[in-house]
């Protein structure tokens, strides 16, 4: 199966940029559609943003302006791009990925999520 894997982030303070990476292992045709979520402490999962092929991109109302969703197919990677960081951004960020792999003897639809990466903004 695919694993995802994020990095990017980290302690930035108000008004700050980040930008996550989410990079799939494995041998990957495309990655089709996809999207960042976030938690905070004493919260459920929230859409941040997400991208189908087209591109088609959603966005929270909470994020539109500042943040970006693309993907790099050579690279098997997603990003988010996130800008004008505000303390209430401060969550784990999950990426979560749909696309195709080869398995080793035949090609496969996949669908995985990222580990977390915790994401603070100081005021």
């Amino acid at each position: 199966q695919v694993q995802l894997v994020e990095s990017g982030g980290g302690l930035v303070q108000a008004g700050g940029s980040l930008r996550l990476s989410c990079t799939a292992s494995g041998t990957i045709f495309s990655i089709n559609a996809g999207g960042w979520y976030r938690q905070a402490p004493g919260k459920q999962r929230e859409l941040v943003a997400t991208f189908s092929s087209g591109p088609f991109t959603n966005y929270a109302d909470s994020v539109k302006g500042r943040f970006t969703i693309s993907r790099d197919n050579a690279r098997r990677t997603l990003y988010l791009q996130m800008n004008s960081l505000k303390p209430e951004d401060t969550a784990v960020y999950y990426c979560n990925g749909e696309g195709t792999y080869f398995s080793g003897t035949s090609w496969r639809s996949f669908s995985s999520w990222g580990q977390g990466t915790q994401v603070t903004v100081s005021s």
